[in-house]
């Protein structure tokens, strides 16, 4: 659960007072500050369903940060503790986070207030129908205003329903694809999605380890292999980001902290066995491939070269950030770190890589799936068999010249064309290295600057104000 009970501000008030820190650093125009942090809008809805023999009212939100870009992205999460100060905090992350991504998407959040482990999957489906059916009736669902996409609670599975509701609505929609993101293959999606925030993690930090200084700085030791690494929450997040850190990059996963607990193996976890063991169980309790312990926020404190929190906001908050002893924080999560708690490890001199940079690839291959949808055809149709024929082309040219011929794992490396994830992997590569870059750039052009966090918003913030004042709505953003 959120931990805003350790802190003096809400979850949105936090955001806000991060935000303030960057304008203030970068000399943004106060009433253009204003514009740019207000929430254009909130919609609270409350609808009814029948479950069983008894009539249910469930409540929801969507808040709408900006719409400097259209169409509003933003996950939609279902959980128990959705309220609307959390909805517009994430709604704000949003804009920020895809202004960094250099996405065309203004920031937008949904949340339905449910526990969706109560319920059977028909329950479910007639639930999210029916919110969907309250979203379109007040325009807040459409490929070219509000985009939602998975988050906490949700996945695939409810993205299909609400764009199914929303092709009744709308059969002559030519676009109806895009009214959502994060769609099954054989609905709309695109390879990749399921794993993107994951992914992205891995490719940032790779970007991280390329810059010497920015390693030294943090107090890492060079290159990512054998990096020991503490992983909060293992849902798609969590599991994703530790599996290719584990298995492609040679980081040992050493503690996986869950809801019932903390798992640790110093000489490195099982991240497949944990998940397979906390699917079929609900929990890491009893998990043979660790030490177990129920002292679950402990784990948080568990000495580490990379902490990454990707369960909910608010696990590292003023009560705790003194116990932290991880060299570098990777926020995986939405708001895993408190404005009270980032103050407290800024002074400690603990390097953070923030939610809004670092959790971008979710929102970015949700980028390249709504651009697929509208234009009704997969990354690579047209260039792949032609990317082969050039390739053999290549290879028979120089197995000509040089008399010799190609071995057959050469051949078919140059003789292969880019299928559709390897087109969205490199795009998303690009974005995270892209963005890094950018940071850096921002610390280079402000001396005072000199945390990530308060670049990425600043960096964010420049961008949205600029939006603005080429719109002619504020007057100077200086």
């Amino acid at each position: 659960m959120a931990s805003d009970r350790h802190e003096s501000m809400t979850f949105r008030e936090g955001i806000e007072r991060m935000v303030d820190r960057a304008t203030l650093a970068i000399g943004l125009n106060p009433d253009t500050a204003k514009v740019v942090q207000a929430c254009n809008g909130v919609m609270q809805i409350r609808f009814p369903v029948r479950i069983g023999d008894k009539v249910t009212v469930f409540t929801g939100w969507w808040a709408v940060h900006s719409t400097h870009r259209l169409p509003a992205k933003g996950g939609l999460r279902f959980a128990p503790a959705v309220n609307q100060d959390e909805i517009e905090g994430l709604a704000a992350l949003m804009s920020y986070k895809c202004a960094i991504a250099d996405v065309p998407f203004g920031g937008a959040k949904g949340g339905l207030m449910i526990d969706p482990h109560r319920y059977s999957e028909e329950e479910l489906r007639e639930i999210t129908r029916q919110f969907a059916l309250e979203l379109a009736r007040k325009d807040l669902l459409h490929p070219a205003t509000n985009v939602p996409a998975p988050d906490l609670g949700t996945s695939s599975r409810e993205m299909a329903w609400i764009a199914d509701t929303y092709k009744t609505l709308f059969p002559e929609d030519l676009n109806q694809s895009a009214c959502v993101t994060g769609k099954p293959l054989n609905r709309g999606g695109v390879a990749g999605r399921t794993e993107a925030v994951g992914k992205g993690i891995q490719y940032m930090l790779r970007e991280f380890f390329r810059h010497a200084d920015a390693v030294t700085a943090a107090g890492l030791h060079d290159g990512p292999t054998g990096q020991r690494v503490v992983i909060q929450g293992l849902g798609n997040v969590g599991y994703h980001t530790a599996k290719f850190l584990s298995e492609e990059d040679g980081m040992k996963i050493i503690a996986i902290v869950e809801h019932d607990g903390v798992l640790v193996n110093d000489d490195g976890l099982d991240v497949h066995g944990v998940r397979q063991h906390l699917a079929e169980t609900g929990g890491i309790r009893g998990c043979p491939l660790g030490d177990y312990s129920e002292q679950r926020e402990a784990g948080l404190e568990i000495e580490c070269d990379i902490l990454i929190p990707a369960a909910l906001q608010g696990q590292i908050h003023a009560h705790n950030a003194m116990n932290i002893q991880a060299s570098l924080i990777v926020e995986g999560a939405n708001g895993p770190v408190t404005y009270e708690a980032d103050e407290i490890l800024r002074s400690r001199g603990i390097t953070i890589l923030p939610d809004i940079y670092v959790n971008a690839g979710g929102v970015t291959v949700s980028y390249f799936e709504w651009t697929r949808n509208l234009s009704h055809m997969r990354f690579g149709r047209l260039q792949r068999r032609y990317e082969e024929l050039r390739g053999m082309a290549y290879l028979n040219a120089l197995e000509q010249l040089s008399g010799r011929k190609a071995p057959d794992r050469l051949r078919r490396t140059l003789a292969r064309g880019a299928s559709e994830l390897d087109l969205i992997r490199s795009g998303l590569d690009d974005t995270m290295r892209t963005g890094f870059q950018d940071l850096r750039n921002i610390m280079r052009a402000y001396p005072d600057i000199t945390d990530y966090r308060t670049a990425a918003f600043a960096l964010a913030i420049g961008k949205i104000a600029q939006s603005y004042y080429d719109l002619g709505l504020v007057e100077s953003i200086e």
